[in-house]
């Protein structure tokens, strides 16, 4: 770890660290100008007290791996407490996710968390938690910019359409299904407050769950694992004689930077934890 503070620039702590996002991650804050690196969490072993930028050849950091997010949070804490508040950016697991969030709170840290799978009452909680703090953060399923320009236009179409199917396709380390992405657009579509995919008639599964994952609005889900994949998504609405199908793909991991670091630069304004990204643009 390196507790060491920047003037003028955005301290950053990253949660898996030597994951595939948390790598790129890691790349993308050495290269901010405005930003510096103050610690890696990560809990594999054999790589504790090694130095990040070594480890994803970036050169040495001066940042050592740690399994310690709690020691490392209250370290980084201490160091800005009067200065910038720092920043911890989270892609760990679903069963750490909620702990991680509500560490960084109690330390004041802001946290930006691109880890999915948190439970609704988890989520309100913490906002809560968040706002009696004063401390904002946001939790993002996806930082795309062009996922957003997908659920938005899904939110449109659906005034007009009262069938939807949705499908999420991604890579077989995904713990969580159905993603966080794909949830967030099913809800943003059920603020029309509507029914959707009404039965024409009595269905049954020869095969159980084939038809996917049935929300209490009618909208089904589909969740699709395999290597290959990274990230994508699709919506299909059916009408009498047409289909209207919105498609999103992320070929690379590189399309999430940007919106990650619109994230890190506006979440210290924030005072509560807000979710999904369309809501700092």
């Amino acid at each position: 770890m390196s507790y060491s503070n920047v003037e003028g620039s955005i301290p950053v702590v990253v949660a898996g660290a030597l994951g595939a996002m948390g790598s790129q991650v890691i790349k993308t804050i050495i290269g901010a100008s405005d930003c510096h690196l103050m610690g890696a969490i990560d809990i594999v072993e054999d790589k504790q007290g090694l130095d990040i930028g070594l480890e994803l050849g970036l050169g040495h950091q001066g940042v050592t791996i740690t399994n310690d997010l709690e020691g490392c949070l209250c370290q980084v804490s201490q160091v800005t407490r009067n200065s910038n508040h720092a920043v911890l950016i989270d892609f760990t697991h679903p069963q750490v996710v909620y702990k991680h969030t509500r560490t960084a709170i109690a330390y004041g840290i802001h946290p930006v968390i691109g880890t999915t799978g948190m439970t609704k009452e988890n989520l309100l909680e913490l906002i809560e938690f968040s706002r009696k703090a004063g401390v904002g953060g946001a939790l993002i399923p996806n930082f795309s910019i062009g996922i957003i320009l997908l659920q938005q236009a899904a939110a449109a179409a659906a005034r007009f359409y009262d069938f939807v199917e949705l499908t999420e396709l991604h890579h077989n380390l995904k713990a969580d299904a159905p993603s966080g992405t794909c949830i967030k657009t099913a809800e943003l579509i059920e603020e029309l407050d509507k029914s959707f995919n009404q039965p024409k008639i009595e269905e049954y599964e020869s095969l159980l769950g084939c038809r996917g994952g049935r929300r209490e609005s009618g909208i089904r889900i589909h969740s699709v694992r395999l290597p290959g994949l990274v990230a994508h998504q699709e919506v299909l609405f059916g009408s009498p004689g047409e289909t209207y199908t919105l498609r999103h793909d992320t070929v690379d991991r590189s399309a999430y930077m940007p919106g990650l670091m619109l994230a890190v630069r506006k979440v210290r304004r924030l005072e509560s934890l807000v979710y999904g990204l369309e809501r700092l643009l």
